[in-house]
């Protein structure tokens, strides 16, 4: 072996022993420490789409509305404890939530979406006009003139997040203050409603007891200025609700329009069926490769077990989220390494038929099979560009991007491997005595066919 090919072996054994680091064990890994991301189709979870009234937002604000929405469903998901979820905008109003492995209900998915405003209300006269209605009676925005200019208290007035504590009764309390404008506006109708109850409405709905789902209407017995509390709730109420106040407040109504429910058992099958096929399709693409082009093909077989533990080792770091359509995307770039070795070997089969050295056949043969393997990657690239950019403006999105995906870094990696790795392999042995043993090169001899 001379130097000018001991220095490329000596790389590629290095990035093949940290990629096995990396794929081994598949859960973790020894290096990077993490495991195969799974998506929906998979591993199970909740797939929702939910659709952004823009009607009353400024034209050229949109974008940054829906951002904003991102930004707090965001912050409203991660204390769910959700593992890697996904949450994206689709087009130009709507945004998609994955959440892998999480058994919402009803309740909960409404709750992620509302926009989370706390509105203090006060009972309404006959003549007035109501905002909401309970079994307690008709009730109006509590609101007081600040400056001139009629305001309502509302939540938007906290000063800081809200926590839950518990009393010296053990009740469970949501506890928040006022800024400077909360509190001279709850000042003034506190002391206007003094021995009057004060009515606390979420949205539209009323704020109710968790105990015996009684409207939550305290009646005022203190001027309150600085800070208050609500109570009634229960704890899992009263921490829902303090972290979706803390979250922030939507800015835009939020409208349900798809939800997709993957059962976990269903995916369970489809991964273990995905292994074996993929396990099993290598190992008989393999097989042919040795049996077909001997030596050449033997070594295309050690650059393909690169190959796999490359991309594993990709999709473990980036990382990707396999769905059975990017398990897909994964198993056809095998096929396409094993189509750039094979354009490669009937070049230089085609030089050692005109007698050329084995050397020499073997970089005339890669040079005129590159032009070839560079025009199909460059079409394959473009398509996975189209599928991702189409995937991401639909709302089954996932399956269509993960395919993209997958198929590009499977494509990038295989002409990596094809072009450098079998290449590198095919001079190291091109020195040696084993390239003297014509039966090791049986096919490219000719033999059969001069």
């Amino acid at each position: 072996m001379n130097r000018k090919n001991r220095v490329p072996l000596i790389i590629i054994g290095i990035l093949f022993a940290l990629a096995m680091l990396v794929v081994i064990p598949v859960d973790k890994g020894v290096l990077g420490q993490k495991g195969l991301r799974l998506g929906l189709d998979l591993q199970g979870g909740i797939h929702l789409v939910y659709e952004a009234d823009l009607s009353q937002v400024e034209p050229g604000e949109e974008s940054g509305i829906i951002d904003g929405v991102i930004d707090v469903l965001t912050n409203r998901i991660n204390p769910l404890g959700v593992t890697e979820p996904v949450i994206q905008k689709l087009g130009e109003n709507r945004i998609a939530v994955q959440l892998p492995g999480l058994n919402m209900t009803d309740k909960e998915k409404e709750r992620l979406s509302r926009t989370a405003i706390l509105e203090f209300g006060e009972l309404a006269a006959d003549e007035e006009e109501a905002k909401w209605e309970n079994e307690l009676g008709r009730w109006k925005p509590a609101a007081a003139d600040i400056d001139g200019t009629e305001v309502v208290l509302s939540s938007a007035f906290f000063r800081e997040n809200t926590y839950v504590a518990q009393d010296e009764l053990g009740r469970i309390q949501l506890v928040f203050q006022w800024n400077k404008e909360g509190s001279e506006l709850s000042q003034i109708i506190t002391t206007r409603l003094l021995n009057k109850r004060l009515g606390i409405f979420e949205g539209d709905d009323t704020l109710r007891s968790g105990e015996d789902g009684g409207p939550i209407a305290p009646v005022v017995s203190n001027v309150i200025t600085d800070s208050g509390v609500i109570t009634g709730l229960s704890i899992d109420e009263a921490m829902t609700l303090s972290k979706q106040l803390n979250a922030g407040r939507i800015p835009v109504p939020l409208i349900p329009v798809y939800e997709q429910k993957v059962s976990p058992i269903l995916g369970a099958d489809f991964v273990d069926m995905s292994l074996k096929a993929g396990i099993i399709g290598l190992i008989l693409v393999m097989v042919f490769m040795m049996i077909y082009y001997r030596l050449p093909g033997a070594l295309a077989s050690a650059a393909l077990l690169f190959y796999a533990a490359s991309v594993l080792a990709i999709f473990k770091l980036i990382p990707v989220t396999l769905t059975l359509a990017g398990i897909g995307g994964f198993i056809l770039s095998i096929g396409m390494a094993v189509d750039a070795n094979v354009l490669i070997f009937e070049r230089m089969k085609e030089e050692l038929r005109l007698g050329r050295p084995l050397a020499s056949a073997i970089e005339t043969g890669f040079s005129r099979a590159w032009p070839a393997i560079r025009d199909s990657n460059i079409t394959t690239f473009i398509v996975c560009g189209i599928l991702y950019w189409l995937g991401s403006s639909i709302i089954a999105s996932a399956p269509v991007m993960g395919f993209a995906t997958t198929l590009a870094i499977g494509v990038a990696v295989s002409m990596f491997s094809a072009v450098v790795v079998t290449r590198t392999f095919l001079r190291t042995f091109a020195g040696t005595r084993l390239a003297q043993k014509s039966s090791l090169f049986r096919v490219y001899s000719g033999k059969e066919h001069d």
